[in-house]
């Protein structure tokens, strides 16, 4: 089987900001990241995924969907070394601001993965305006 990884940026109890923590099964993942915090959703869909017999490279950001400078981070990271990482995707719960989707695309681009997010995100992603 091709075991593609999928990237998620989400937010956990434990795990240092700006690293990449690769996880192959569910106690790797609940060792190093802890308990997800209330509201969050990256932990849950992290869980689904490794579920799904997928490798999973994760980056802890401090709040999901917020926190710009931890996810800009990771995609340079990303962009680094997206010559070597053969991505089947990049998964963003709680992202709808237009800026970091739309830097997530270029790097999905240089993959050739898919990005994924969550209906009400889309949604913010399509109506969203700057306010000047």
């Amino acid at each position: 089987m091709n075991n593609r990884p999928v990237v998620l940026f989400g937010e956990a109890e434990r795990g240092s900001f700006g690293l990449a923590y690769y996880f192959e099964s569910l106690p790797e993942l609940a060792d190093h990241l802890g308990n997800p915090p209330p509201e969050s959703r990256g932990l849950v869909c992290a869980v689904q995924i490794l579920l799904s017999r997928r490798h999973l490279i994760f980056f802890r950001v401090k709040e999901e969907g917020y926190s710009f400078q931890d996810y800009f981070l990771g995609l340079r990271l990303l962009q680094k070394s997206s010559a070597q990482l053969d991505l089947a995707a990049i998964c963003l719960p709680g992202v709808g601001d237009a800026e970091i989707i739309d830097a997530v695309s270029s790097v999905c681009e240089l993959c050739s993965s898919l990005i994924i997010i969550s209906q009400p995100d889309l949604y913010d992603y399509l109506t969203y305006r700057k306010v000047a």
